[in-house]
């Protein structure tokens, strides 16, 4: 799992399940680190290039987006799978309401 940054955009990369929820912790604060950083206001995150995920990864991701927005930044969500799209639905995470954009 990987998470590679170019401008105001994220590309979440690989595994994303429970095996890895502290590295993909560090990974995303200090993404929200850099882009506050860098002044931005939106920062988009690509979902699709994910392998798997599950409901820690989820989890983790929702309330990475609700501290992005106590921060200033307002996370968008790119190209989200059904399966991801229907989990996040299913179990109620709130964060992901109205972010997803160019889902796929």
């Amino acid at each position: 799992m990987a998470i590679r940054m170019e401008g105001g955009e994220a590309h979440l990369v690989g595994d994303w399940t429970e095996s890895g929820v502290a590295e993909n912790l560090n990974s995303l604060m200090l993404l929200l680190d850099q882009s506050e950083a860098s002044g931005f206001r939106h920062l988009c995150i690509d979902c699709g290039r994910i392998d798997g995920t599950d409901f820690g990864c989820l989890q983790l991701l929702n309330v990475w987006m609700m501290c992005a927005r106590l921060r200033g930044i307002e996370p968008k969500l790119l190209h989200v799978n059904d399966g991801m799209q229907q989990a996040m639905k299913k179990f109620g995470l709130t964060s992901f309401t109205d972010s997803f954009t160019g889902i796929s």
